[in-house]
């Protein structure tokens, strides 16, 4: 049996850029509290608590004073910096620059334009999303399905937007949808769509179909709270239909490997190349 990590797995540069911040600050004061998890991965949030990473809820965040604070790549809204600022808390911004764009796009455009209806496609709740959504005064609109396109205004114009992490497929779909509604309307002059999906995030989904497709079967390496993750699992199962969604190397024994002889290894752009080695190596062990 021959085992193979893909290449092109491992977390993409926002991620790593928060990670090797919260690293370096540890090594000279050994804690630091982080606003939510760092990475939508427990065994990487398992490692960096044992480094003294502590993982805190906006409550909490709220009720503390005087300290030091990071802030992970999927940033956060306004309000946030506000608390901040009040409770004399410094903060360690790694906000990825991707987002931080999109961001600062949202908000410029909202406060040239406040009659412009803000339309974000992603997942409701998500980090990023309330992040983003902070930069309309929370006067945007989630767009998570098919089924919340009811609730927007096709007389009037709107701006679509896209979480950094969206699937490109369902974003087209629904911005198709969305132009489809205002066209009926006479009104398809009104809405504006900007694609803001991460180069990154989009181009993983045609690289993890082709490495799929290589081997017998696939052990597609995330944690279940990665929404890039259940979206790139998706892709990689519907190109190879033994394809094992896992977290660690513990799942491995309720997999039988008599009948593989090529296994490949790969990963959400939250799930860490160290792990996916671990695995490899617990594989080859069993």
């Amino acid at each position: 049996m021959t085992v193979t990590i893909d290449k092109n797995s491992g977390f993409c540069f926002g991620v790593i850029h928060a990670i090797r911040t919260a690293e370096q600050y540890l090594l000279q004061h050994h804690s630091l509290y982080c606003l939510g998890d760092i990475v939508h991965n427990n065994e990487e949030v398992n490692r960096l608590t044992s480094l003294g990473l502590k993982i805190i809820t906006p409550e909490q965040f709220e009720n503390l004073r005087n300290t030091t604070v990071l802030i992970r790549a999927h940033g956060e809204p306004p309000e946030t910096y506000q608390i901040a600022k009040e409770n004399n808390i410094t903060l360690i911004d790694a906000t990825c620059q991707v987002v931080s764009q999109l961001q600062k796009k949202i908000k410029t455009e909202v406060e040239q334009h406040p009659e412009i209806q803000t339309l974000i496609v992603g997942k409701a709740g998500h980090a990023e999303v309330e992040g983003l959504l902070g930069q309309t005064r929370q006067s945007g609109q989630v767009i998570s399905s098919i089924q919340d396109l009811e609730h927007i205004d096709y007389t009037k114009p709107a701006k679509l937007y896209a979480q950094t992490t969206q699937s490109a497929e369902k974003y087209e779909k629904i911005a198709e949808k969305i132009y489809e509604n205002y066209q009926k309307t006479g009104n398809e002059h009104l809405i504006e769509i900007h694609n803001t999906i991460c180069k990154r995030v989009s181009n993983r989904a045609n690289e993890i179909e082709d490495f799929a497709s290589q081997f017998d079967a696939v052990l597609f390496v995330s944690d279940e709270k990665s929404s890039n993750g259940l979206f790139l699992y998706e892709v990689c199962q519907n190109k190879n239909k033994n394809t094992y969604f896992i977290s660690s190397e513990n799942q491995l024994q309720d997999i039988d490997f008599k009948n593989y002889k090529t296994i490949g290894i790969c990963g959400a752009t939250s799930t860490p190349i160290w792990l996916m080695k671990k695995i490899m190596m617990s594989i080859k062990s069993l």
